[in-house]
């Protein structure tokens, strides 16, 4: 079945077409780390700073949950406004339906 190479498709489709896929794979990262840091994570005034340092030193791969948890919030935010940035560039605004579904 050659499904795939007959579907129509634009000619400027590039890299950059990828924007909402990063902005999924993303969105499920910070999810996934947010759940395991909220396992060890304490939001008590007193004990939130001790909460963040234990998580670096006492949990297994625990710093690296957390860098991956704070840059991707970041790297989000980037991808977002390019994602945005293209669309307004290209007018997709003008179709509505596509516009809606992102």
């Amino acid at each position: 079945n050659n499904s795939f190479m007959d579907l129509p498709s634009p000619t400027n489709i590039s890299a950059w077409w990828n924007l909402g896929s990063l902005l999924g794979i993303c969105l499920i990262t910070q999810i996934i780390t947010g759940l395991f840091l909220a396992m060890h994570y304490t939001p008590d005034t007193s004990m939130a700073f001790s909460s963040v340092a234990h998580i670096h030193r006492d949990v297994s791969y625990g710093w690296l949950i957390r860098s991956l948890h704070a840059n991707g919030a970041s790297f989000f935010f980037i991808c977002i406004y390019f994602h945005i940035g293209r669309g307004m560039y290209y007018g997709s605004y003008m179709f509505k339906e596509t516009w809606n579904t992102g």
